[in-house]
């Protein structure tokens, strides 16, 4: 019994750790400003048409 108890145990540990993380990239995400969100988001997508044309070439 008592491995279920530290099983349960460490499960919740684990759950709040996912949630610390989880909130500490809200809070660096939250701090771009638009144009920088929209750069990103641009230079992503030119990687992946870029990857694309790479193996439809290949």
């Amino acid at each position: 019994m008592r491995a279920w108890k530290l099983l349960g145990l460490a499960g919740i540990l684990a759950g709040v750790a996912t949630g610390a993380a989880v909130a500490r990239d809200e809070r660096v995400r939250r701090h771009y400003d638009a144009n920088e969100i929209r750069d990103r988001l641009h230079a992503r997508h030119d990687e992946a048409v870029a990857r694309e044309a790479g193996t439809a070439e290949g």
